[in-house]
């Protein structure tokens, strides 16, 4: 009789993995994240049949985790400004006090194994972003730019104001606003 797969294991291998990437990219070694994880090699793909299958569910997982934060106690019925705002905060602040996984989810959005169903899962926690981007296009507050840029944009800035923020936490309020105000700045028309 095969034994029960364990929550607990599933979770290390997780932890691990986010460790062992965000020191050595995605082309580390399954060993390594055993190693780190504690357990037998193999055991792993008694959780994960394929590396490419554990990245994606990485992705999955982070995607949720970054939407918990960026997204709890969206504020639905405020300014486009109001919701950005909210939506910014949310994205430094957990990038700063995650920055392996920070690291870990920019690498693998890169990575050209993502499934299909991996990116509809990853997006699909943040549809209020969408509809509040629709509004600012109705309301002709954003700039006539694509939806695309706008959000590189955002994901470019954000890191780097989480850089600054991490680098000197003395001033990371300062950076946090600074930041926003640059990307409101340039994104919205004058």
């Amino acid at each position: 009789m095969a034994k029960p797969k364990s929550e607990d294991k599933r979770n290390a291998i997780v932890s691990a993995a986010i460790q062992v990437f965000a020191e050595r990219g995605l082309g580390a070694p399954t060993a390594a994240i055993t190693t780190a994880a504690g357990i037998a090699e193999g055991s792993l793909f008694t959780y994960f049949k394929t590396k490419d299958e554990l990245i994606n569910a990485l992705y999955r997982e982070l995607k949720l985790e970054l939407a918990d934060a960026m997204m709890s106690g969206f504020p639905r019925k405020q300014s486009v400004r109001h919701r950005l705002e909210h939506v910014w905060n949310g994205y430094v602040q957990w990038g700063v006090a995650n920055p392996h996984q920070q690291k870990v989810l920019k690498q693998i959005q890169l990575w050209g194994g993502l499934t299909e169903e991996s990116k509809q899962a990853g997006f699909a926690p943040f549809t209020e972003i969408q509809r509040m981007a629709e509004d600012a296009v109705t309301q002709r507050i954003y700039r006539d730019i694509p939806q695309t840029f706008i959000t590189a944009a955002l994901v470019e800035l954000a890191e780097m104001t989480m850089e600054f923020m991490m680098r000197e936490p003395e001033r990371a309020e300062m950076y946090r606003t600074a930041g926003f105000e640059m990307l409101w700045a340039g994104i919205t028309r004058r």
